[in-house]
Parts: structure tokens; C-alpha cells; sequence
């Protein structure tokens, strides 16, 4: 079974808006077995329209659209889809009362354009809209030779159309519209180049395989997500399992978590199994590392605070640095070291890090002249009875650059935290 995502608004395809529903259809299309194999963006003109809905009806089986269903004269969506079955607007009484009603309950008065939302396809459905003013499309389209295409049209408005769905999801169960259901779990990594971790994984990553694995690099965090389908989800994640273990078993501690972790929940989880915190002092990454501590409630409660560097005397002052630590000079490891050891003695941390500074960084879309060896920036790691100091070069487009020195030093600390652990973290599959 082929679906067809469509969406619909010059807001759209203008770029003046990000386009959140498709990437929601799509997901729950694919939970159901339906495979989406299109996505289409049309701007609020009736003819392209059209010609958008009959070529998603010769091409899928499935078409679920949103947007184009206010009672304003750029909401073609009804209008379209009447062309396309060759029939014309009927009013529906009963979406007449309910949009009425909706006025009524709000003390608004109702405009004449509302009555538009009434009028449907003849021979179509209306779907209910509890809650907003635009019932939804459901209508048939025959196709010579083969079985109808069944299309579905929701509002643009995200929580109307997520309101919506059960509907939708209801009537493709019923029609047999759907396959073996379909699950992802994602694992999430960090330390390698994407080819080289690929390479790590012997005859995973190919076309065909199942469960599939999928790659996708962010941020220098590379995600890898397993497919697999079932008849229930338990199914799925039995069938994922194997998959799963291997790619741990190949991947060692470059595995840092799995599906929304990032490196901070996952440094403070070791966090939290000590009764520790962190301080962080960052001079190349502007702040990144607090930003991230800080504002997440499940990292909040093992940040003891930090501070962002911004020139040397300033940190030797603030952490009294000695002599030795400032006559090294702001760009070296020594100075670094000592701002860790600083900073740790200073808000009483059980760990703090420490991240140096980059020399001479452009800015993100300045002309970069790559130099033919990359400089390093230095970061630094405070325990009770360690310091560790490493360093890496760096390059790459400016706008990263902060992004991943950050991880760096957060991914530092995580592999020293499991260093003093011998109680690795599982899988647990919803």
C-alpha cells in the first residue's frame, strides 16, 4: 500500500512557515504499514491543486492532505478535489450545525464565508472536527483497472488534524488499508566519523536487510535507526533485538544512548549514579555545555554551575590561577588544566570540565582559509583524584564548531565516568 503526503498553503512553499504536519502524517502512516513514498507541497492555487491531487491518485493508493479548508477564498482544497472527481459542492446540514453550533458556544458572531466549510464533494464524507470550524475530506476516487485511491483531507491547524486522526486511522483499518504495523528505535552515537562507523557495522547498513538500519549524522551525533515490522509492537522490538545487540557489541562505548537522548542526559545518568555534579568552564564553546545542564530537568539537578571564559586574566582572577597556569599562556593545555582545577575547588564539584579557547574561529559564512595543519583547542577533566587533559584539531564549518567541541568534552567525561563503572546501560524497548 503507497501513501502520498500533501500538504497545502503558500505559507508553504514560500518558506514562511516550517512544514510539521507532513512529517507527523508520515509517521503515523508508517506506524500503520502504509509505506509514504511522496511528499508534496502545493501553493493556494486552485489549477496546481488539481494537478497535484490526480497525479497523488494515479501514483498511490493512499492520499492525505492538510490545509486548504478555512472559509477564506485561498482554501481551494474542497474545490480541487470536486475537480478531480468531476462532481460538484453539496452542503452538508449537518457540518452546517456543527460549525454553528462551535460560533454559538464561543459568543462569536458566525461570517457568511463559514457556510463554505460546509459544502463537500458529492459523494464525499465529512470527517468530524470537534473542536474547530473545517471538518475534514474523505472521498473516493476510481481508477480504471485498479482499486480506488482513498484521499483524506484535514485541516492545517496541527492540533485539529492530530485530533482528527483516529478517524482517519479507523477507516484505513476498516477499508484494509493497512499493512503490518511498523516500528523505529534509534541509537545514538558519538567519537567516530560516520564512513568509519560504518565500517564497524559488517553487512548491517545495506538495502534490503531486515530489520533495516538506517545512518543520519547532527550535530556530530550519528543516529542509527532500526525498522522492523510486526504484527504488534512487542513483535517489532523482538525482531529488532538481535540487530540492536549487535550494533552494541560492534559500537562498544561510541553508543551513548537511545532515541531523544542526547550526551548530556547520558553523562548525567552516570551523574546521578554517583550523587555527583558538575561545574564547566568554557571558553570555545561559549556556554553551550551550561545551556545544555541547565535548562533540562532530567541534567538540572547534577549541574553545580559554571562559568564562561572570555579572556585570561578575568579566569585567573575569578578561579586564582597561579603564575605558572597564566604565564602558559590562554591558548595552551596547561591553562586549561588549570581552570579545570579551579573551577572544581571553586564550586566544590565532585567533577568539572573545561573547554579552552579556538584561535582565530570565523564566524559562520565567513571565507575560511583552511590551514594545511588544523590548530587544536584543549579541554580538561577534574576528578577527585585524576586530571585528564586532551586535546583535538579542529575544522569543518564554523557554525559546528562550538556544537562539537562540546560533546567533545561532555563525551570525555562520559567515557571516564564508565571507566570507574562495570554496570553498562541497556536497551529497554518500549
Amino acid at each position: 500500500m503507497i501513501a502520498e503526503v500533501v500538504s497545502i498553503g503558500d505559507e508553504l512553499t514560500t518558506g514562511q512557515r516550517l512544514d510539521t504536519n507532513s512529517q507527523w502524517l508520515a509517521t503515523r502512516l508508517g506506524e500503520l504499514g502504509t509505506k509514504v513514498l511522496y511528499h508534496t507541497t502545493v501553493a493556494d492555487e486552485l489549477d496546481a491543486n488539481v494537478r497535484v491531487f490526480r497525479q497523488a491518485v494515479d501514483r498511490a493508493d493512499v492520499v492525505v492532505a492538510s490545509g486548504g479548508l478555512g472559509p477564506t477564498a485561498d482554501d481551494l482544497t474542497r474545490e480541487a478535489l470536486a475537480g478531480v472527481a468531476g462532481v460538484e459542492l453539496v452542503l452538508d446540514q449537518s457540518s452546517l450545525d456543527h460549525i454553528r453550533a462551535l460560533f454559538a458556544r464561543r459568543a462569536r458572531p458566525m461570517a457568511p464565508s463559514n457556510n463554505v466549510q460546509a459544502m463537500f464533494p458529492k459523494g464525499s464524507t465529512p470527517i468530524p472536527n470537534p473542536h474547530g470550524s473545517a471538518p475534514g475530506i474523505a472521498m473516493a476516487i476510481p481508477r480504471a483497472g485498479r482499486p480506488d485511491c482513498r484521499i483524506y483531507a484535514l485541516p492545517g491547524v496541527p492540533a485539529e488534524m492530530k485530533e482528527m486522526w483516529p478517524w482517519v486511522e479507523g477507516h484505513l483499518r476498516e477499508a484494509g488499508l493497512t499493512g503490518q504495523i511498523i516500528r523505529h528505535w534509534r541509537i545514538k552515537c558519538f567519537g567516530t566519523g560516520e564512513s568509519d562507523l560504518e565500517a564497524m557495522l559488517p553487512d548491517l547498513i545495506r538495502r534490503g536487510r531486515d530489520p533495516s538500519v538506517g545512518i543520519t549524522v547532527s550535530d556530530a551525533t550519528i543516529t542509527l535507526r532500526i525498522t522492523a515490522a510486526g504484527s504488534t509492537p512487542q513483535e517489532c522490538y523482538a525482531r529488532m533485538a538481535p540487530t540492536i545487540d549487535t550494533i552494541r557489541q560492534c559500537l562498544g562505548t561510541l553508543v551513548f544512548g537511545e532515541e531523544e537522548d542526547e550526551l548530556e542526559h547520558a553523562v548525567a545518568r552516570l551523574l546521578a549514579r554517583r550523587g555527583a555534579r558538575l561545574a564547566v568552564a568554557e571558553w570555545g564553546t561559549g556556554g553551550q555545555i551550561a545551556h545544555w545542564f541547565r535548562d533540562d530537568p532530567k541534567c538540572a539537578d547534577f549541574f553545580a554551575g559554571g562559568i564562561v571564559v572570555s579572556d585570561a586574566p578575568s579566569a585567573a582572577s575569578l578561579l586564582d590561577l597561579d603564575a605558572d597556569t597564566l604565564a602558559a599562556g590562554a591558548e595552551s593545555a596547561a591553562f586549561v588544566r588549570g581552570i579545570a582545577l579551579g573551577l572544581k575547588k571553586s564550586l566544590d564539584a565532585e567533577y568539572a570540565l573545561a573547554v579552552g579557547r579556538f584561535p582565530d574561529v570565523p564566524h559562520a559564512g565567513a571565507s575560511v582559509v583552511v590551514p594545511e595543519v588544523p590548530p587544536k583547542i584543549h579541554f580538561a577533566m577534574a576528578a577527585k583524584h585524576d586530571v585528564i587533559v586532551r586535546s583535538a584539531r579542529y575544522g569543518g564549518h564554523p557554525a559546528l564548531l562550538k556544537v562539537r567541541a562540546a560533546k567533545q568534552a561532555l563525551d570525555m567525561l562520559r567515557l571516564y565516568l564508565l571507566s570507574e563503572t562495570t554496570s553498562p546501560e541497556g536497551t529497554q524497548l518500549a
